[in-house]
């Protein structure tokens, strides 16, 4: 089974030449931290930077410099930084390529739900909603289950949702699945975990054609 950063490293290899990618809060930004070294991509934040590099070392942390979710960045040569309009004009044009956010929920139709958590006070969805209704290609990146042991991959979402039939792949600490119409496809078992413990984790409508590969991480 995979951990944070095993999630992280799964969805680099995902990563195209060329790409304009963002990252949300949480698990995808490590994502940065793991690209492969024969890829060129340009990482957005919708704060405001293009360009954005892995986590910096400990005592190298520019204050100045953060992501969305306020952690501390570094900037690779010739990063760009500007105001959040013309990030969200970035986005609302459909000038990115890739969006990897974290979710509370997915349903086998491909809704999230990944703003409101429940009992918490947020102070609400921030680009989230943009980010879903104009990206093209939206990996979500998560646990499978929560910390009940209840799967976050549902037949319909309970929470409220951000966005509607968007998703399109699923990298879990167990599987990477694809959204299909007829719900949830297993493409890859994280190392260690078997069909069967995948199907008791999973709530929604799941497939399972064939033999499914373990993932192979770098």
């Amino acid at each position: 089974m995979l951990d944070k950063i095993g999630i992280a490293k799964r969805i680099a290899q995902e990563l195209q030449d060329g790409w304009y990618v963002n990252l949300g809060i949480g698990i995808p930004t490590l994502i940065a931290n793991y690209v492969p070294d024969n890829v060129n991509v340009e990482f957005q934040s919708e704060n405001g930077i293009l360009g954005m590099g892995p986590f910096p070392f400990e005592g190298e942390e520019d204050a100045d410099l953060i992501n969305a979710g306020k952690q501390t960045i570094t900037a690779m040569p010739g990063a760009c930084i500007f105001d959040s309009a013309t990030s969200f004009a970035m986005i609302r044009g459909q000038h990115i390529q890739l969006t990897v956010l974290g979710a509370m929920e997915v349903a086998d139709n491909g809704d999230i739900a990944n703003w409101k958590i429940p009992g918490r006070m947020v102070k609400g969805m921030g680009g989230a909603m943009d980010l879903v209704a104009s990206a093209e290609n939206i990996i979500v990146a998560m646990m499978h289950t929560n910390k009940r042991g209840k799967s976050k991959l549902l037949r319909q979402c309970t929470l409220p949702l951000t966005g509607v039939k968007c998703v399109k792949r699923i990298v879990t600490n167990m599987a990477v699945l694809d959204v299909t119409p007829d719900g949830f496809k297993l493409i890859e078992r994280a190392p260690g975990v078997s069909i069967e413990d995948i199907q008791a984790a999973t709530e929604g409508r799941l497939i399972v054609e064939g033999d499914v590969p373990e993932m192979v991480l770098a």
